[in-house]
């Protein structure tokens, strides 16, 4: 269905729509935008080309997850590290990562993606940083998959620069030079970043973490990151052992060492951010750098809680993320928002972290980490971005409020997801997809890669 049609969205059951002053009723979908909001049951005031009955459905706004990584679907659930805290985690998976193959990777991503979709996510960041010997276009592969299945995809260049011959975490051949980082990095700004209101491909820069590149490599990415006008991803903050590392490497804390190499700013969003004290919390703010919250990774790892509301207060702002499938290990975007009330209620209280803040979260909160302000609502003129989930299987019966009972009672799949104006998901199902074919030999490729 081209998105230049007119569609007449028509008898939700409810429709998630916050900043609007009433009830939506009603949805007129043009060009890939929300030409207008419908309420008290109006009709369109023109022809429609398809009118879509909505009965029994909410409709959110397509969900935005801030921080993934694609190729780690590949070893969920892998028996040695199911116990183990991030850095012992790293460590026994780095030479397994090193086996990546395009192959592999492009399957990784078709797996993390579709996921991502039938949960009702229509724009994914990932943080790829993995470049071994021959997977050199690695973000080109990710491409192709983000643009066969139709969604929108902040892609980064992440980067691991810092091995163990010089005291960082990874292994010195999953490591690149700075110059091969830079260049690669200009040349996929060059050839794919889109600007502008609805872009599907963006690209960000994103060194991995401070444990694995070097300080002059975050600070070339934050050269060049201003130079070419895109943003800036890092984890930062995940763990008591990153603290620890950056106190004795660099003799800074966190929030300090970020600050030392350009990243204290609007253009950076980090992964995580768990461990800082209230100064850097109110530095945070202050520079309007973003946080993506990965609450069920934090948990798996045993990480710790993100000061969400502290945060939000200083003026930073608030995105959700899956994570790596390998610390979740799940591409379920509805799954993180039901954890995300769960475990930010466990720090602030349940009156403080309701089901609308958190769904705030994983839709404009993403969208404004992501740095745009073209997708994440339904608003007239905003990207006709839209998951629509049913009420009526068993885990629902009994429920009253539709949006509460989305996060309560456990919504994980959508029923059907339009990307721009077009629907991408229908009835459950991924259009063009032979889900089944892909599950097959996604099995194979992660089995040869744990093989070695």
């Amino acid at each position: 269905m081209p998105a230049t049609q007119r569609i007449f969205i028509k008898n939700p059951l409810c429709i998630f729509a916050p900043e609007s002053a009433e009830p939506v009723t009603g949805l007129v979908i043009s060009g890939g935008v929300i030409e207008s909001l419908l309420y008290n049951n109006e009709q369109p005031q023109t022809a429609c080309d398809e009118v879509f009955d909505a009965s029994g459905l909410v409709i959110l706004p397509g969900l935005i997850n801030t921080h993934h990584h694609f190729y780690q679907t590949l070893t969920r659930a892998w028996t040695p590290v199911v116990n183990q805290p991030l850095f012992p985690w790293l460590q026994t998976l780095y030479p397994v990562w090193a086996r990546l193959t395009p192959e592999a990777l492009h399957l990784a991503s078709q797996v993390a993606m579709a996921e991502l979709l039938l949960s009702g996510c229509t724009t994914a960041a990932d943080h790829h940083y993995l470049f071994p010997e021959g997977l050199n276009d690695a973000i080109d592969i990710q491409v192709d998959v983000v643009r066969q299945l139709g969604m929108r995809a902040m892609l980064t260049r992440g980067s691991m620069s810092l091995g163990e011959a010089d005291g960082g975490l990874p292994p010195q051949h999953t490591v690149q030079t700075g110059e091969a980082i830079l260049k690669d990095s200009e040349r996929l700004i060059q050839q794919y970043h889109e600007r502008g209101p609805n872009a599907q491909i963006q690209i960000a820069l994103a060194p991995c973490s401070p444990f694995s590149v070097t300080r002059e490599i975050m600070q070339q990415s934050a050269e060049l990151a201003e130079a070419q006008d895109v943003r800036l991803h890092t984890h930062l903050a995940e763990t008591l052992d990153e603290e620890a590392f950056c106190l004795k490497m660099f003799g800074m804390r966190t929030v300090d060492y970020l600050e030392s190499v350009g990243w204290l700013s609007d253009r950076t969003w980090l992964a995580h951010g768990i461990h800082f004290n209230d100064d850097e919390i109110r530095r945070l703010g202050a520079a309007g750098t973003g946080i993506c919250h990965c609450p069920v990774s934090n948990m798996r790892l045993a990480s710790g809680i993100c000061p969400t509301l502290d945060l939000i207060e200083a003026g930073a702002p608030i995105g959700l993320g899956v994570d790596g499938s390998a610390s979740n290990d799940a591409s379920n975007l509805m799954y993180e928002a039901r954890q995300a009330l769960y475990l930010q209620r466990l720090k602030y209280g349940a009156q403080a972290i309701t089901p609308e803040k958190v769904l705030s979260w994983a839709t404009v909160g993403s969208a404004t980490v992501l740095g745009r302000d073209d997708i994440g609502q339904i608003a007239e003129g905003k990207a006709a971005d839209l998951a629509c989930f049913r009420l009526d299987e068993l885990r629902f019966s009994g429920s009253h409020d539709p949006i509460a009972a989305l996060l309560l009672c456990g919504a994980e799949r959508a029923e059907h997801v339009m990307v721009n104006g077009e629907w991408r998901v229908t009835d459950g199902q991924i259009n063009g997809l032979d889900l089944p074919d892909l599950i097959s030999r996604h099995k194979a490729a992660a089995s040869a890669l744990i093989a070695g």
